[in-house]
């Protein structure tokens, strides 16, 4: 079930991608700031409790629904609705136009266009960034949005999946990446307060569940890649700074593209950004999308057989 859902989610989001503000993600932001306000007393018991009510009490009614469907309709409701929550929480087209228009700005001569670009969807001030580090930082934000709108998504629903939980893990990873974006940056002005004891626990918790998704992903990357460069590089940056899981992954990514990512020297000695490695990016992610598309059809397959 894990291949076909993930292939038809994927194939629906292409041909209609959700709006960057729809009801789902609003929903999922408004059910997390009631759940700090209901739970967050500055207590670190309490700011866990509120973390497991914003992002496991959504993960188990998923799952619950998952088996509800199966047992009482049959397996194909219970694939709809797999498919359904995984296009509720992939988000490919999300990111890719964003960076589609800049690489077009840039491959046209319009630098300018790029930093309006740039700044609208990192909102950042880029007016006086040059060509090469435009490029670097689209490079590096695309890459932590193709891990954490699709592989970090890929790798949580095969696992749970595996384990008889439906869609809980892609519930999980998308709640749980979306509660420390709320933490660290607040969704409006008159967002609600939130205690230091909950902003630790869910980075701490998003630090936990990401650490094995951003091992794959860097794998699969380095597989597709240039292999032992993207290794050595993320040796010596797990060795520099062990346990980001942001920076290994854009080590191994700067290895298996043969460029600099880091505006220091953690990540290894490279060319500097160019546009040629916009287009080289988009590569590496589709030759991962279909690595993994291929391993969950053999683990289908070896399923079926056994």
């Amino acid at each position: 079930m894990s291949f076909i859902s993930i292939l038809f989610a994927l194939l629906i989001e292409q041909a209609q991608p959700l709006k960057p503000v729809n009801v789902v993600h609003g929903r999922s932001r408004d059910w997390i700031l009631w759940a700090t306000r209901q739970l967050d007393t500055g207590e670190d018991s309490h700011a866990w409790l509120g973390w497991a009510t914003a992002v496991l009490v959504p993960a188990a009614l998923s799952a619950a629904v998952h088996w509800a469907l199966w047992l009482l309709v049959g397996w194909m409701a219970a694939l709809a609705w797999n498919i359904l929550v995984l296009y509720w929480t992939l988000g490919f087209r999300q990111f890719s136009h964003h960076f589609t228009g800049i690489r077009d700005a840039l491959e046209s001569g319009d630098e300018e266009l790029a930093r309006q670009l740039l700044a609208q969807w990192m909102r950042v001030d880029a007016t006086d960034l040059p060509r090469s580090e435009i490029v670097r930082q689209v490079l590096a934000h695309s890459v932590m949005s193709a891990h954490r709108r699709v592989f970090g998504v890929f790798a949580w629903y095969s696992l749970f999946s595996a384990i008889g939980m439906g869609p809980a893990g892609a519930v999980v990873y998308r709640l749980a990446e979306y509660f420390s974006l709320v933490v660290a940056r607040p969704v409006r002005a008159t967002s609600p307060l939130m205690s230091r004891s909950l902003k630790d626990a869910a980075l701490r918790a998003w630090g936990l569940i990401d650490w094995i998704p951003a091992r794959i992903t860097a794998l699969g990357f380095a597989f597709v890649g240039s292999f032992e460069e993207a290794i050595e590089r993320w040796r010596k940056y797990e060795l520099s700074r062990p346990g980001d899981n942001d920076g290994i992954l854009l080590a191994a990514t700067a290895g298996a593209l043969n460029v600099q990512l880091a505006p220091d020297d953690l990540q290894g000695a490279g060319p500097a950004a160019q546009t040629g490695h916009l287009r080289a990016l988009v590569g590496l992610v589709w030759r991962t999308v279909v690595m993994w598309m291929v391993i969950l059809a053999l683990l289908s397959l070896a399923r079926l057989l056994g």
